[in-house]
């Protein structure tokens, strides 16, 4: 390293010198015994090799909270996995069509704790013409399930589904879920038009979020649009 009055030696001068000499501390081994750092943990001076027990320490303590939040998530994704096979059993198992709306709202409340859940049908084989499942659906109401690409999860914003529900006023968050025919609609492809559409609520405003994911929400679509095929092509 040369040093002149015009240009002075920098910190980075000093760090490249000895990253580019990885020698320099076997031939001046004292030093790293005589270096003294600030310790983080309070204003007392630790040797060099104690503050990188320090800092290797702290790295191994973020790395333990990203295993046990890795072990936690994947706890509760098991634990949701078994709500719905337990929840897409109790549809397989409704043997009368008339039930497998409520069944399929029920189960919903049981098995993943929704406060309030409401579904209606439409479209459907005209024998189900006058179950509650199927009345007091307006042709805005549907044209709006079947404008959905995706579950909306947000605020009430007045939807009219929100009526569907016994309790409007406890309905400060929403999963609104059309239920369509078939399978996903390809990536760029416009969807099946919605025959009905799942209302979830709660009174949390922050159970259900715009911006959540709704790849849960879709799941549950799908199995409830398969179960209630039966209605459209008994």
């Amino acid at each position: 390293m040369q040093n002149d009055n015009m240009n002075p030696i920098t910190e980075d001068d000093i760090a490249n010198y000895l990253a580019n000499t990885p020698d320099f501390f076997e031939r001046h081994a004292q030093l790293l015994a005589a270096v003294q750092l600030t310790s983080p943990h309070g204003n007392r001076a630790v040797s060099l090799q104690e503050r990188q027990a320090e800092m290797l320490r702290e790295k191994i303590k973020v790395l333990e909270h990203r295993v046990m939040d890795m072990v936690r998530h994947g706890n509760e994704n098991v634990l949701i996995a078994d709500r719905l096979q337990r929840w897409a059993r109790s549809l397989l198992l409704v043997r009368s069509g008339k039930a497998l709306p409520a069944t399929i709202a029920t189960e919903i409340r049981s098995q993943f704790m929704v406060p309030q859940v409401a579904i209606k049908v439409w479209d459907v084989d005209g024998r189900y013409g006058g179950e509650v499942f199927c009345e007091g659906v307006s042709e805005d109401a549907k044209s709006f399930a079947s404008s959905l690409n995706q579950p909306y999860c947000g605020v009430n914003s007045g939807f009219e589904a929100v009526n569907w529900l016994d309790d409007t006023a406890m309905a400060m968050s929403l999963a609104l879920i059309p239920l369509r025919d078939g399978p996903p609609a390809a990536e760029g492809a416009a969807p099946a038009p919605a025959f009905g559409m799942l209302v979830l609520a709660s009174p949390d405003p922050q159970r259900f979020q715009a911006g959540m994911g709704t790849d849960f929400l879709e799941r549950i679509a799908e199995l409830a649009s398969a179960a209630l095929s039966r209605l459209r092509h008994d």
